[in-house]
C-alpha cells in the first residue's frame, strides 16, 4: 500500500479504490456516505485486502 494510496484513501475514499472494481467502489461510497470514518476503513481494509493477495 503506497503512501499516496492512504493519503487518497482519507481524503476521498472511494477514489483510492477505483481500481479495484465497481463492487469496491460502491461499497466505499455508500460507507462514505454513511460517515466519513466508515469510509475510510473500508478503504484502508479493500486497498490492504488486495495488496496482500499480490504478495
Amino acid at each position: 500500500m503506497s503512501f499516496w494510496r492512504v493519503l487518497l484513501s482519507i481524503i476521498f475514499p472511494p477514489l483510492a479504490v477505483y481500481d479495484k472494481g465497481c463492487g469496491s467502489i460502491l461499497i466505499v461510497l455508500l460507507l462514505t456516505c454513511a460517515g466519513w470514518i466508515p469510509g475510510v476503513i473500508g478503504a484502508l481494509v479493500i486497498l490492504n485486502k488486495s495488496n496482500t493477495n499480490q504478495e
